[in-house]
């Protein structure tokens, strides 16, 4: 059997159909070789991509790479759905420049360059129209309905297996929007805030929350002194110097607001009677019925730690990654944010703003309310910013 034969059996033996297989970039590229090989259909491509977790970015030139080894749409909408959910790893050791740390005093220099052009020059930007397209990748599309109830006189309650999955709870591409949107300051104003789609009860989330402000960022980073060199990287050709951070709850201006999630009322009345003769469970009559509104928003300013990729002759921030920090009783588990700024031509100048941006969530979509198919729901917005003025 050939060698990449062996690599796929190893990844996909001794565990359940839907287990995640953590893999790197290279052994995504075997995978995916071995089941061109073995002449596996689209679907069946598309099956295996999504029980992947890679380690490291898949970076669009490497994506790229792969596209001869994708039969047709889903499973390019899988290698999508990887780019993704990886945005804020780093790439594969072999994509990194092998050039030496800078000393200390000339990491310094880069920091504060940033600092000066966060803000001085990028927060004095003007106000900015554009228009952003978001495509959302979702797990778990279905919702419990807004309103739901029972009317029974059952005798015994009812078990289902938790452990039964379907394919609904693979991330896949679910839509895309067009809108126009306002940036101040370079930083985006919330499209949604006059918004009156019922989020929650349509099964899909909506992030509320101000985007982040550049020079906010840097700010809270530098007022926590957790700054620490990471490595160089590649962006757009050029090496960029990466510094991560982390800033603490008395620190952060981090705001995060998330719509929407139930709230569950329930009325009516059931009777008991005794059990029968020869049955041991008791019988059950009346009405019960419950009712679920989806009112509840996420509101919270909390820690977060990430990084910034900065050119180190001007000092601007072409890269910026924030992983906001929940706790673990929160109905929402995870926002990981990737934003990627480049240069644009605005009314005959070069203006730097945002270009792209990347948000990976997890959400409990039942909150506290104890209802639903689905305990967690993973979204994934991916959005181009185009047509600046």
């Amino acid at each position: 059997m050939k060698r990449s034969g062996w690599i796929l059996i190893l990844l996909m033996a001794a565990s359940p159909a839907w287990a995640a297989k953590t893999i790197t970039v290279q052994q995504l590229q075997q995978m995916l070789v071995a089941l061109q090989q073995d002449k596996k259909s689209d679907a069946d491509v598309a099956a295996a991509l999504k029980q992947v977790v890679l380690t490291e970015e898949l970076t669009r030139t490497a994506m790229n790479s792969l596209v001869q080894y994708v039969p047709g749409p889903y499973s390019t909408e899988q290698i999508y759905v990887l780019e993704a959910r990886s945005a804020v790893l780093a790439p594969p050791a072999s994509d990194i420049p092998s050039t030496p740390a800078p000393d200390a005093a000339t990491q310094k220099a880069i920091l504060d360059k940033a600092m000066d052009y966060a803000s001085k020059s990028y927060a004095q930007l003007p106000e900015l129209t554009a228009t952003k397209t978001t495509l959302r990748f979702q797990d778990n599309v279905e919702a419990v309905a807004a309103s739901s109830g029972m009317h029974s006189g059952a005798t015994a309650s009812g078990q289902t297996d938790p452990n039964l999955v379907n394919a609904a709870q693979f991330v896949h591409y679910i839509n895309s929007a067009v809108v126009p949107v306002t940036l101040q300051n370079g930083a985006e104003r919330n499209p949604l805030a006059n918004d009156k789609t019922k989020w929650g009860a349509n099964g899909y989330i909506a992030l509320l929350g101000q985007s982040p402000v550049l020079s906010s960022v840097l700010q809270d980073a530098n007022a926590s002194e957790r700054i620490n060199w990471v490595r160089w990287e590649l962006v757009n050709g050029k090496a960029a110097a990466v510094f991560s951070f982390s800033v603490d709850k008395k620190k952060t201006h981090y705001a995060v607001n998330y719509c929407c999630f139930p709230s569950t009322e329930q009325a009516g009345m059931i009777s008991y009677s005794g059990p029968s003769q020869g049955n041991m469970t008791p019988t059950a009559k009346g009405n019960f019925q419950t009712s679920t509104s989806y009112d509840k928003y996420y509101k919270a300013t909390i820690p977060y730690h990430g990084e910034v990729f900065v050119d180190p002759d001007s000092g601007i921030v072409v890269r910026l990654v924030l992983q906001g920090e929940f706790k673990s009783s929160d109905v929402v588990h995870q926002e990981d944010q990737r934003i990627d700024y480049g240069p644009v031509q605005v009314g005959g100048k070069t203006l730097v703003v945002p270009i792209k941006s990347i948000v990976n969530t997890e959400v409990v979509p039942n909150g506290d309310a104890g209802t639903g198919k689905f305990l967690l729901r993973h979204t994934l917005f991916t959005a181009e910013y185009k047509d600046f003025k």
